[in-house]
C-alpha cells in the first residue's frame, strides 16, 4: 500500500467530509499539508503520516458518527469498511491524545482495547503537530492558539474542553519536539 495509501486516503476523506462538513474538510486538507512538510523526518513512514493526517477527522462524517467520538468512529470505519492498515487505523483512533478524551466520554477501555496506542513516538508526535498547528479553516497556528480556539469553540466545561486543557502540556511538548526536529533536519 506504500505510495498508494495517500491518494486512497484523500479520496476517502473527500468523499466523507467535503460536502457534508466543508470546514472540517478544509482543516483536514491543512493537516495533510503539514504532514507532507513533516514527512521528511519520517522516512518510510512519510506516506503513513500523510494518510493518517488526511483521515484523522473522518469520524466526524454524519453517516459514520455512531458513538459521537470521532477518533473511535473513524477508526472503526477505516477498519470495517476499508480493511485499512492497522497502523493507520491506530493512528486515527489515537490522534492528538484521543485516549484522554475517550476517558472523559467513558470510552477509554473501548478505545484502548480495540486500538492500542502505537509505540512510535516520532510518528505520533508528528500527527499531533500537524493537527494542533492547523486552524479549523486549514491555516497555520500555534499549539497554544489552537488549544485556546478549541476551548472557546466547545466550552471549558465540555468533555472536549476538559480533555484539551488536561492534554495541553502534552500537546505542546509533542509540537515542540517536532519543531525542534524540523529545525535541525536539513531540508
Amino acid at each position: 500500500m506504500v505510495g498508494l495509501i495517500t491518494p486512497w486516503a484523500a479520496r476517502v476523506a473527500e468523499a466523507e467530509l467535503s460536502a457534508a462538513l466543508p470546514r472540517r474538510w478544509a482543516h483536514t486538507r491543512g493537516v495533510a499539508e503539514r504532514a507532507a512538510e513533516v514527512g521528511r523526518l519520517l522516512g518510510k513512514n512519510a506516506d503513513l503520516l500523510v494518510a493518517a493526517a488526511t483521515l484523522h477527522d473522518v469520524g466526524y462524517a454524519p453517516r459514520l458518527a455512531v458513538t459521537g467520538f470521532h477518533p473511535l468512529d473513524g477508526a472503526r470505519f477505516l477498519r470495517d469498511e476499508h480493511g485499512a492498515d492497522e497502523r493507520l487505523v491506530r493512528l486515527v483512533a489515537n490522534h492528538s491524545f484521543a485516549l484522554w478524551e475517550a476517558e472523559e466520554r467513558g470510552l477509554r477501555d473501548e478505545l484502548a482495547s480495540e486500538f492500542p496506542l502505537l509505540e512510535e513516538p516520532l510518528l505520533v508526535d508528528a500527527l499531533v503537530y500537524c493537527d494542533m498547528t492547523t486552524t479549523p479553516d486549514g491555516g497555520r497556528t500555534s499549539a497554544h492558539e489552537r488549544i485556546a480556539e478549541i476551548v472557546g469553540r466547545y466550552g471549558a466545561d465540555s468533555a472536549v474542553g476538559r480533555f484539551i486543557r488536561r492534554a495541553a502540556p502534552e500537546i505542546v511538548s509533542s509540537v515542540q519536539r517536532i519543531e525542534t526536529a524540523l529545525a535541525v533536519q536539513p531540508r
